[in-house]
């Protein structure tokens, strides 16, 4: 009975540990029960039931994508089977999706404690990546529930969305408690963002073995700016489409939030606080500036791979409409800065499937009927890779922000690293490929994309989850084999 069950030889391991720059080390990886057992060069393959040649390709720890929405637009089951697969085109293992109660997602309101198992059900063995959720406690009764949620179903991270005050999730909205499904006497606003940091850094006090892993992320955009501006934008007509849009929620609107939240994280004493997907100049020296004034704050910062490749000129059409907004070219061009600097934690894909029909509508041409949101998953490391490689970007610091960052903070505490006793969560990855979007290439049921017509020179051609590999030779193999993942265990 052979005694490896997969090696995996000749292949440069990336190890986000290692000093920036330095030259990928030629090893060998042996596989057993979905672990690292053993990494070293040359290693026997008289005794492996699988050996897989990598050619000489780099071998980067699994992508932690540590910001998606699956079943936002379409059924969880169907959402969990396909963009999982769009996933693992991308290189990503294991997927972080958010989930709150309201309209979209499950459309009903209600407890966790119902709620949950629900979202648990409708994804398992559905999944070709393993996965987890972070929750968003949208009403006082989910404030209860944070222990709760941690203990029993290892759920270590929530969410407030700032914008839902009175803006919806694709423009403005006026029945607040009608579209987040939460009792009519509750607000969901300044107030209950404190509330709801309270009760996490009550649990986190609670919960002293849980306490590193647990966190609040928070989506930075102030509903009253954008409001206002939107119909400024609308009123003087001289923009349309992406600039429009990104005119509509100003890059202020994120600095204002950032600001506030970070005050809130200070008086409310919860250390552990996540800045998402900062799109602009403006949101990220707020985000410094706050990190300077309340240093007993951990944040991170995290920026998406869209905001990194795409603008408003260079993205495919009103595809790209996406909350926060794409921005113009100096904003991309600031945010490549920062993440050289090592000033963002890590790139996310905030992948959305949103098909072509809802997307859209009747309207194709008013970018404020259209839905927020697009996939991107599939573009997250060979997108980060090509043209971070291309900017100074090293291969350790692509580790870091795709993989190993994003794990510790999550208590992902088996993933993040190709390291022995980790989960063998392994992507291949050509950096020498020259390919070109099109999204009819994508596993994803989402019809466009605004990265058509990208050039990309840098391919995913392998990926491993715990061994098992899922995708290779341009498409998904085998069963769905993700596991829902309790975290901070």
């Amino acid at each position: 009975m052979a005694t490896t069950e997969l090696l995996i030889k000749n292949v440069r391991v990336v190890r986000p540990d290692a000093a920036d720059g330095t030259e990928p080390e030629a090893l060998d990886i042996a596989v057993n029960d979905g672990k690292i057992v053993r990494l070293a060069p040359d290693l026997p393959d008289d005794d492996a039931a699988t050996v897989v040649d990598g050619g000489g390709l780099l071998a980067f720890p699994g992508v932690v994508d540590a910001h998606q929405h699956w079943g936002i637009y379409n059924e969880l089951a169907t959402d969990t089977r396909t963009e999982s697969r769009a996933s693992a085109q991308g290189g990503v293992t294991t997927s972080l999706t958010y989930m709150r109660t309201g309209q979209y997602y499950l459309n009903k309101g209600g407890p966790y404690r119902e709620f949950f198992p629900e979202v648990l059900a409708a994804s398992q063995g559905n999944a070709y990546v393993d996965y987890a959720f972070h929750l968003a406690p949208m009403m006082a009764q989910h404030i209860d529930e944070i222990p709760y949620l941690v203990e029993e179903h290892g759920v270590t991270s929530f969410k407030i969305f700032m914008f839902y005050g009175s803006h919806g999730l694709h423009g403005r909205s006026t029945g607040q408690s009608d579209f987040l499904m939460t009792p009519p006497d509750e607000r969901y606003d300044i107030a209950h963002f404190e509330f709801v940091m309270r009760g996490i850094q009550k649990a986190r006090e609670e919960l002293s073995d849980y306490a590193d892993h647990i966190s609040l992320s928070l989506h930075c955009e102030t509903a009253e700016i954008m409001t206002a501006y939107t119909k400024l934008v609308e009123q003087d007509g001289s923009l349309t489409g992406l600039r429009a849009y990104s005119a509509s929620r100003p890059p202020h609107s994120e600095g204002l939030a950032v600001t506030i939240a970070s005050y809130l994280a200070h008086e409310t004493g919860l250390p552990n606080i996540n800045l998402l997907h900062l799109s602009s100049e403006k949101a990220l020296s707020a985000a410094l500036t706050m990190k300077a004034a309340f240093p007993h704050v951990d944040f991170r910062r995290e920026v998406t791979i869209g905001h990194l490749l795409a603008d408003v000129d260079t993205a495919h059409g009103l595809g790209g409409k996406v909350n926060p907004p794409l921005r113009d070219r100096d904003d991309v061009e600031a945010l490549w800065r920062h993440v050289l600097a090592g000033e963002v934690d890590w790139v996310v894909s905030d992948h959305a499937c949103c098909r072509d029909e809802m997307k859209f509508g009747a309207d194709r041409d008013d970018i404020f009927l259209a839905k927020s949101g697009f996939g991107g998953a599939e573009y997250l490391l060979p997108g980060l890779v090509g043209e971070g490689t291309k900017r100074g970007l090293s291969l350790q610091q692509v580790a870091r922000l795709t993989s190993w960052n994003p794990a510790r903070r999550y208590g992902l505490v088996g993933k993040g690293a190709i390291a022995e006793g980790f989960d063998a969560d392994i992507v291949l990855v050509d950096p020498d490929a020259s390919w070109t979007v099109r999204a009819a290439d994508s596993e994803s049921t989402q019809e466009y994309t605004p990265f058509e017509g990208f050039a990309m020179s840098a391919k995913v051609t392998d990926t491993f989850v715990r061994g098992n590999r899922v995708y290779t030779g341009g498409k998904v193999v085998g069963d769905p084999v993700g596991r829902y993942v309790p975290r901070g265990r």
